[in-house]
Protein backbone atom coordinates (compact mmCIF):
# COMPACT_ATOMS: atom_id res chain seq x y z
CA UNK A 1 0.00 0.00 0.00
CA UNK A 2 1.36 3.56 -0.69
CA UNK A 3 2.19 5.74 1.74
CA UNK A 4 0.30 9.01 2.55
CA UNK A 5 2.19 11.67 5.03
CA UNK A 6 -0.02 14.71 5.93
CA UNK A 7 3.04 16.72 7.06
CA UNK A 8 6.39 16.62 5.30
CA UNK A 9 9.88 16.15 7.14
CA UNK A 10 11.08 14.28 10.27
CA UNK A 11 8.13 12.34 12.18
CA UNK A 12 7.13 15.17 15.08
CA UNK A 13 9.54 17.60 13.64
CA UNK A 14 8.53 20.73 11.08
CA UNK A 15 11.09 23.19 9.91
CA UNK A 16 10.55 26.99 10.41
CA UNK A 17 12.14 29.05 7.72
CA UNK A 18 14.00 31.64 10.07
CA UNK A 19 15.52 28.54 12.27
CA UNK A 20 16.47 24.75 12.85
CA UNK A 21 13.53 21.74 12.97
CA UNK A 22 11.37 22.34 16.33
CA UNK A 23 9.05 19.70 17.43
CA UNK A 24 5.58 19.99 16.11
CA UNK A 25 3.05 21.67 18.77
CA UNK A 26 -0.14 22.01 16.51
CA UNK A 27 -2.59 18.92 17.22
CA UNK A 28 -3.50 19.24 13.36
CA UNK A 29 -0.10 19.46 11.81
CA UNK A 30 0.97 15.85 13.22
CA UNK A 31 1.72 13.46 10.54
CA UNK A 32 -0.04 10.47 9.49
CA UNK A 33 0.95 7.33 7.34
CA UNK A 34 -0.23 3.59 6.73
CA UNK A 35 3.74 2.76 6.74
CA UNK A 36 5.17 2.36 10.48
CA UNK A 37 8.46 3.24 9.09
CA UNK A 38 8.05 6.66 8.11
CA UNK A 39 7.24 7.54 12.56
CA UNK A 40 10.05 4.97 13.43
CA UNK A 41 10.44 4.62 17.28
CA UNK A 42 9.43 7.18 19.61
CA UNK A 43 12.27 9.02 20.89
CA UNK A 44 9.91 11.40 23.39
CA UNK A 45 10.57 14.45 21.76
CA UNK A 46 7.09 14.09 19.63
CA UNK A 47 4.50 16.08 21.50
CA UNK A 48 2.40 12.82 21.47
CA UNK A 49 4.63 10.85 23.05
CA UNK A 50 5.75 13.01 25.68
CA UNK A 51 4.44 11.89 28.71
CA UNK A 52 3.72 7.93 27.69
CA UNK A 53 5.83 5.68 29.17
CA UNK A 54 8.34 4.49 25.74
CA UNK A 55 9.82 1.74 27.55
CA UNK A 56 6.87 -0.15 29.18
CA UNK A 57 5.31 0.60 25.61
CA UNK A 58 8.35 -0.72 23.41
CA UNK A 59 6.89 -4.24 22.81
CA UNK A 60 4.47 -2.33 20.71
CA UNK A 61 6.86 -0.02 18.33
CA UNK A 62 7.82 -3.47 16.87
CA UNK A 63 6.37 -5.06 13.91
CA UNK A 64 5.09 -8.54 15.44
CA UNK A 65 2.17 -10.18 14.21
CA UNK A 66 -0.42 -11.51 15.86
CA UNK A 67 0.84 -14.47 18.15
CA UNK A 68 -2.23 -16.95 17.37
CA UNK A 69 -2.00 -20.40 17.92
CA UNK A 70 -4.40 -22.99 16.59
CA UNK A 71 -7.57 -23.44 19.29
CA UNK A 72 -5.41 -20.39 21.10
CA UNK A 73 -5.32 -16.62 19.74
CA UNK A 74 -3.83 -14.01 21.45
CA UNK A 75 -6.70 -12.25 22.00
CA UNK A 76 -10.51 -14.41 21.93
CA UNK A 77 -13.21 -12.27 20.25
CA UNK A 78 -16.79 -13.02 21.17
CA UNK A 79 -19.64 -10.54 19.47
CA UNK A 80 -23.27 -10.55 20.38
CA UNK A 81 -25.39 -8.36 17.87
CA UNK A 82 -29.11 -8.09 17.39
CA UNK A 83 -30.65 -9.80 14.41
CA UNK A 84 -29.90 -7.86 11.52
CA UNK A 85 -26.52 -6.46 12.37
CA UNK A 86 -24.04 -6.74 9.57
CA UNK A 87 -20.83 -8.87 11.15
CA UNK A 88 -17.87 -9.92 8.47
CA UNK A 89 -14.27 -9.21 8.03
CA UNK A 90 -12.63 -6.91 5.87
CA UNK A 91 -9.34 -6.41 4.12
CA UNK A 92 -6.98 -4.12 3.69
CA UNK A 93 -8.50 -1.82 0.93
CA UNK A 94 -12.00 -3.37 1.06
CA UNK A 95 -14.81 -0.66 1.53
CA UNK A 96 -15.05 1.25 4.26
CA UNK A 97 -11.95 0.37 5.92
CA UNK A 98 -9.71 3.17 5.56
CA UNK A 99 -12.34 5.73 4.65
CA UNK A 100 -12.04 7.48 7.78
CA UNK A 101 -8.78 6.25 9.69
CA UNK A 102 -4.83 7.01 8.95
CA UNK A 103 -2.71 5.76 11.44
CA UNK A 104 -0.87 9.28 13.06
CA UNK A 105 1.94 7.07 15.54
CA UNK A 106 3.96 3.83 14.98
CA UNK A 107 1.32 1.79 17.31
CA UNK A 108 -1.85 2.45 15.09
CA UNK A 109 0.23 1.64 11.63
CA UNK A 110 1.47 -1.08 13.06
CA UNK A 111 -1.94 -2.41 14.08
CA UNK A 112 -3.09 -1.36 10.46
CA UNK A 113 -0.52 -3.66 8.83
CA UNK A 114 -0.47 -6.63 10.89
CA UNK A 115 -4.65 -7.11 10.74
CA UNK A 116 -5.11 -8.87 7.33
CA UNK A 117 -9.17 -8.82 8.47
CA UNK A 118 -10.57 -6.10 10.37
CA UNK A 119 -14.29 -6.92 12.30
CA UNK A 120 -16.79 -4.99 10.77
CA UNK A 121 -19.85 -3.66 12.00
CA UNK A 122 -22.83 -2.38 10.26
CA UNK A 123 -25.76 -0.83 11.86
CA UNK A 124 -28.59 -1.33 9.12
CA UNK A 125 -30.36 1.87 7.79
CA UNK A 126 -33.00 3.46 9.47
CA UNK A 127 -33.39 1.06 12.29
CA UNK A 128 -32.92 1.39 16.31
CA UNK A 129 -31.38 -1.00 17.75
CA UNK A 130 -32.79 -2.09 21.35
CA UNK A 131 -30.12 -4.54 22.36
CA UNK A 132 -26.54 -3.44 22.42
CA UNK A 133 -24.10 -4.13 20.01
CA UNK A 134 -21.04 -6.01 22.39
CA UNK A 135 -17.72 -7.30 21.44
CA UNK A 136 -15.64 -9.10 24.14
CA UNK A 137 -11.95 -8.91 23.85
CA UNK A 138 -9.96 -11.40 25.83
CA UNK A 139 -5.88 -11.56 26.41
CA UNK A 140 -4.71 -14.68 26.86
CA UNK A 141 -1.31 -13.89 27.86
CA UNK A 142 1.02 -11.32 28.93
CA UNK A 143 3.55 -12.14 26.95
CA UNK A 144 1.70 -12.63 23.85
CA UNK A 145 0.82 -10.03 20.78
CA UNK A 146 -2.19 -8.99 18.99
CA UNK A 147 -3.11 -6.66 16.16
CA UNK A 148 -6.86 -5.20 15.98
CA UNK A 149 -8.72 -3.20 13.44
CA UNK A 150 -12.91 -2.80 14.24
CA UNK A 151 -14.76 -0.96 11.60
CA UNK A 152 -18.47 0.23 13.20
CA UNK A 153 -20.55 1.82 10.46
CA UNK A 154 -23.71 3.97 11.71
CA UNK A 155 -26.16 3.49 8.58
CA UNK A 156 -28.39 6.84 7.88
CA UNK A 157 -30.75 7.34 10.86
CA UNK A 158 -29.87 4.57 12.05
CA UNK A 159 -29.23 4.49 16.15
CA UNK A 160 -27.14 2.35 18.37
CA UNK A 161 -24.60 1.38 21.48
CA UNK A 162 -21.80 -0.56 20.76
CA UNK A 163 -19.58 -1.60 23.93
CA UNK A 164 -15.92 -2.93 23.53
CA UNK A 165 -15.01 -4.55 26.64
CA UNK A 166 -11.29 -5.37 27.13
CA UNK A 167 -10.17 -8.16 29.99
CA UNK A 168 -7.64 -10.82 30.21
CA UNK A 169 -4.17 -9.60 29.63
CA UNK A 170 -2.00 -9.09 26.12
CA UNK A 171 0.28 -6.65 24.25
CA UNK A 172 -2.55 -5.39 22.27
CA UNK A 173 -2.22 -2.57 19.15
CA UNK A 174 -5.69 -2.00 18.13
CA UNK A 175 -7.59 0.54 15.76
CA UNK A 176 -11.03 1.42 16.12
CA UNK A 177 -12.89 3.18 13.15
CA UNK A 178 -16.37 4.60 13.04
CA UNK A 179 -18.35 6.13 10.41
CA UNK A 180 -21.22 7.78 11.60
CA UNK A 181 -23.66 8.83 8.60
CA UNK A 182 -26.05 11.06 8.06
CA UNK A 183 -29.14 11.41 10.75
CA UNK A 184 -27.21 8.36 12.57
CA UNK A 185 -26.94 8.53 16.39
CA UNK A 186 -24.04 6.01 17.30
CA UNK A 187 -22.96 5.38 21.27
CA UNK A 188 -19.20 3.70 21.57
CA UNK A 189 -18.90 2.76 25.53
CA UNK A 190 -14.93 1.54 25.88
CA UNK A 191 -14.03 -0.35 28.76
CA UNK A 192 -10.29 -1.03 29.46
CA UNK A 193 -10.90 -4.07 32.40
CA UNK A 194 -7.44 -5.96 31.88
CA UNK A 195 -5.26 -7.49 34.25
CA UNK A 196 -2.03 -5.29 35.61
CA UNK A 197 0.24 -7.01 33.44
CA UNK A 198 -1.14 -6.14 30.30
CA UNK A 199 -0.04 -3.24 27.28
CA UNK A 200 -2.87 -1.41 25.30
CA UNK A 201 -2.37 0.98 22.50
CA UNK A 202 -5.39 2.27 20.68
CA UNK A 203 -6.12 4.58 18.55
CA UNK A 204 -10.00 5.48 17.70
CA UNK A 205 -10.73 7.77 14.52
CA UNK A 206 -14.45 8.51 13.87
CA UNK A 207 -16.24 10.68 11.40
CA UNK A 208 -19.95 12.34 12.23
CA UNK A 209 -22.27 13.23 9.23
CA UNK A 210 -24.85 16.12 8.63
CA UNK A 211 -27.06 15.57 11.49
CA UNK A 212 -25.41 13.10 13.39
CA UNK A 213 -24.10 12.53 16.83
CA UNK A 214 -21.63 10.42 18.38
CA UNK A 215 -21.63 9.51 22.15
CA UNK A 216 -17.75 7.69 23.02
CA UNK A 217 -16.86 6.94 26.55
CA UNK A 218 -13.99 5.48 27.47
CA UNK A 219 -13.86 4.02 30.77
CA UNK A 220 -9.91 2.85 32.01
CA UNK A 221 -9.81 0.96 35.25
CA UNK A 222 -7.31 -2.24 34.46
CA UNK A 223 -4.39 -2.41 32.41
CA UNK A 224 -0.54 -1.68 33.52
CA UNK A 225 -0.75 0.81 30.57
CA UNK A 226 -3.25 1.79 28.66
CA UNK A 227 -3.13 4.41 26.14
CA UNK A 228 -6.33 5.37 24.09
CA UNK A 229 -6.58 8.30 21.62
CA UNK A 230 -10.15 9.23 20.41
CA UNK A 231 -10.16 11.62 17.35
CA UNK A 232 -13.55 12.78 16.21
CA UNK A 233 -13.96 15.09 13.08
CA UNK A 234 -17.85 16.93 13.02
CA UNK A 235 -17.27 16.79 9.27
CA UNK A 236 -21.25 17.24 8.35
CA UNK A 237 -23.44 20.59 8.97
CA UNK A 238 -25.16 20.16 12.60
CA UNK A 239 -23.45 17.37 13.66
CA UNK A 240 -22.44 16.92 17.53
CA UNK A 241 -20.24 14.63 19.58
CA UNK A 242 -19.89 14.05 23.38
CA UNK A 243 -16.68 12.32 24.58
CA UNK A 244 -16.19 11.66 27.89
CA UNK A 245 -14.05 9.62 29.88
CA UNK A 246 -13.07 7.71 33.46
CA UNK A 247 -9.75 6.42 35.02
CA UNK A 248 -8.77 4.69 37.85
CA UNK A 249 -5.47 4.28 38.17
CA UNK A 250 -3.64 2.25 40.91
CA UNK A 251 -0.13 1.84 42.09
CA UNK A 252 2.06 1.03 38.57
CA UNK A 253 -0.48 1.81 36.01
CA UNK A 254 -0.45 4.57 33.68
CA UNK A 255 -3.41 5.22 32.47
CA UNK A 256 -3.17 8.11 28.96
CA UNK A 257 -5.87 9.51 27.03
CA UNK A 258 -5.10 12.25 23.96
CA UNK A 259 -8.38 13.44 22.78
CA UNK A 260 -8.79 15.31 19.42
CA UNK A 261 -12.16 16.84 18.13
CA UNK A 262 -11.81 18.52 15.47
CA UNK A 263 -14.78 21.11 13.88
CA UNK A 264 -15.08 20.76 10.54
CA UNK A 265 -18.60 21.51 9.54
CA UNK A 266 -21.28 24.55 10.13
CA UNK A 267 -23.16 24.34 13.28
CA UNK A 268 -21.68 21.70 15.20
CA UNK A 269 -21.78 21.06 19.00
CA UNK A 270 -19.08 19.39 21.17
CA UNK A 271 -19.07 18.53 25.03
CA UNK A 272 -15.96 16.70 26.52
CA UNK A 273 -15.49 15.54 30.00
CA UNK A 274 -12.75 13.62 31.34
CA UNK A 275 -12.40 12.01 34.88
CA UNK A 276 -9.53 10.56 36.58
CA UNK A 277 -8.96 8.97 40.14
CA UNK A 278 -5.42 8.15 41.71
CA UNK A 279 -4.28 5.94 44.55
CA UNK A 280 -1.26 4.15 45.41
CA UNK A 281 2.46 4.76 44.81
CA UNK A 282 3.68 5.69 41.15
CA UNK A 283 0.29 5.74 39.58
CA UNK A 284 0.02 8.31 36.85
CA UNK A 285 -2.91 9.29 34.75
CA UNK A 286 -2.60 11.49 31.42
CA UNK A 287 -4.85 13.83 29.47
CA UNK A 288 -4.58 15.50 26.55
CA UNK A 289 -7.47 17.36 25.13
CA UNK A 290 -7.47 19.11 21.61
CA UNK A 291 -10.22 21.15 20.09
CA UNK A 292 -9.46 22.76 16.39
CA UNK A 293 -12.49 24.74 15.36
CA UNK A 294 -11.76 25.13 11.48
CA UNK A 295 -12.32 27.87 8.99
CA UNK A 296 -15.40 26.46 8.07
CA UNK A 297 -16.46 25.63 11.48
CA UNK A 298 -19.50 28.51 11.46
CA UNK A 299 -21.60 28.31 14.47
CA UNK A 300 -19.61 25.85 16.79
CA UNK A 301 -20.51 25.37 20.51
CA UNK A 302 -18.25 23.79 21.90
CA UNK A 303 -16.52 22.79 25.72
CA UNK A 304 -13.68 20.52 27.29
CA UNK A 305 -12.90 19.89 30.55
CA UNK A 306 -10.71 17.42 32.51
CA UNK A 307 -11.04 17.07 36.23
CA UNK A 308 -8.75 14.81 38.40
CA UNK A 309 -8.51 13.74 42.24
CA UNK A 310 -5.48 12.82 43.95
CA UNK A 311 -6.23 10.32 46.56
CA UNK A 312 -3.00 9.25 48.05
CA UNK A 313 0.69 10.95 47.87
CA UNK A 314 2.93 9.71 44.86
CA UNK A 315 -0.16 9.81 42.80
CA UNK A 316 0.48 11.82 39.37
CA UNK A 317 -2.08 13.32 36.69
CA UNK A 318 -0.74 15.25 33.88
CA UNK A 319 -3.74 17.07 32.16
CA UNK A 320 -3.36 19.64 29.50
CA UNK A 321 -6.52 21.41 27.18
CA UNK A 322 -5.83 22.90 24.21
CA UNK A 323 -8.20 24.67 21.82
CA UNK A 324 -7.75 26.29 18.53
CA UNK A 325 -10.04 28.56 16.93
CA UNK A 326 -9.80 29.15 13.19
CA UNK A 327 -13.16 31.49 13.06
CA UNK A 328 -14.57 34.46 14.50
CA UNK A 329 -18.04 33.11 14.18
CA UNK A 330 -19.11 30.24 16.73
CA UNK A 331 -21.58 30.72 19.01
CA UNK A 332 -18.89 29.39 22.27
CA UNK A 333 -15.66 27.58 23.40
CA UNK A 334 -14.08 27.31 26.25
CA UNK A 335 -11.53 24.75 28.27
CA UNK A 336 -10.86 23.92 31.65
CA UNK A 337 -8.25 21.52 33.65
CA UNK A 338 -8.51 20.89 37.78
CA UNK A 339 -6.29 18.60 39.47
CA UNK A 340 -7.10 18.51 43.38
CA UNK A 341 -6.72 16.54 46.43
CA UNK A 342 -9.97 15.91 48.71
CA UNK A 343 -12.26 19.15 49.35
CA UNK A 344 -12.24 19.49 53.01
CA UNK A 345 -15.60 21.18 52.89
CA UNK A 346 -17.13 18.59 51.66
CA UNK A 347 -15.32 15.92 53.96
CA UNK A 348 -16.44 18.46 57.24
CA UNK A 349 -19.86 18.69 56.27
CA UNK A 350 -20.60 14.58 55.93
CA UNK A 351 -17.73 13.58 58.97
CA UNK A 352 -20.31 16.02 60.74
CA UNK A 353 -23.16 14.58 59.97
CA UNK A 354 -22.03 11.20 62.06
CA UNK A 355 -20.53 9.08 58.55
CA UNK A 356 -17.05 7.88 59.29
CA UNK A 357 -13.57 9.95 57.62
CA UNK A 358 -13.52 6.74 55.87
CA UNK A 359 -16.87 6.11 54.46
CA UNK A 360 -16.63 10.20 53.56
CA UNK A 361 -13.87 9.79 51.73
CA UNK A 362 -15.55 7.10 49.74
CA UNK A 363 -18.87 8.89 49.25
CA UNK A 364 -16.83 11.80 47.62
CA UNK A 365 -14.91 9.70 45.06
CA UNK A 366 -18.03 7.95 44.18
CA UNK A 367 -19.53 11.22 43.62
CA UNK A 368 -16.82 12.47 41.52
CA UNK A 369 -17.20 9.42 39.31
CA UNK A 370 -20.86 8.88 39.20
CA UNK A 371 -21.26 11.34 36.48
CA UNK A 372 -19.90 9.36 34.09
CA UNK A 373 -21.06 6.36 34.34
CA UNK A 374 -24.49 7.55 34.64
CA UNK A 375 -23.83 8.66 31.04
CA UNK A 376 -23.83 4.53 29.86
CA UNK A 377 -27.32 3.79 29.56
CA UNK A 378 -26.53 0.22 29.62
CA UNK A 379 -27.56 -0.74 33.17
CA UNK A 380 -25.76 -4.35 33.42
CA UNK A 381 -22.58 -2.26 32.32
CA UNK A 382 -23.47 0.64 34.26
CA UNK A 383 -23.48 -1.75 37.63
CA UNK A 384 -20.27 -3.72 37.01
CA UNK A 385 -18.74 -0.60 36.59
CA UNK A 386 -20.05 0.52 39.90
CA UNK A 387 -18.59 -2.67 41.19
CA UNK A 388 -15.39 -1.99 39.70
CA UNK A 389 -15.04 1.46 41.60
CA UNK A 390 -15.80 -0.06 44.72
CA UNK A 391 -13.27 -2.82 44.03
CA UNK A 392 -11.10 -0.39 43.62
CA UNK A 393 -12.07 1.95 46.75
CA UNK A 394 -11.08 -0.93 49.06
CA UNK A 395 -7.97 -1.11 47.30
CA UNK A 396 -4.19 -1.21 49.37
CA UNK A 397 -2.80 2.39 49.83
CA UNK A 398 -6.25 4.18 48.62
CA UNK A 399 -9.29 5.48 50.74
CA UNK A 400 -9.96 1.68 52.09
CA UNK A 401 -8.39 -0.23 54.83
Amino acid sequence: MSTVVTQPGQHGLVAHSDGPVVPIQTRNERPASFDAEDFGVPTGREVNWRFSPRDRLAPLFDATATDDQPGNPAVDFQIDAPEGVLGRSLGRGDSPRGEVFLPEDVTSAHAWSLCDEALYLAIPAGRELDDRVRVRMRGNGADRRSNAHIVIEARPNSKATVVLLHEGSAQFTENVELIVREGAHLTVVAVQDWTDDAIHASAHQARVDRDASLKHIVVSIGGGVVRLNPTVTLSGAGSSAELYGLSFADAGQHLENQVFLHHEGPNTRGDVLYKGALQGESARTVWIGDVLIGVGATGTNTYEANRNLVLTPGARADSIPNLEIETGQINGAGHASATGRFDDEQLFYLTSRGITELEARRLVVRGFLTEIVQKIDDVELRERLEAAIEEELRGEGGTGS
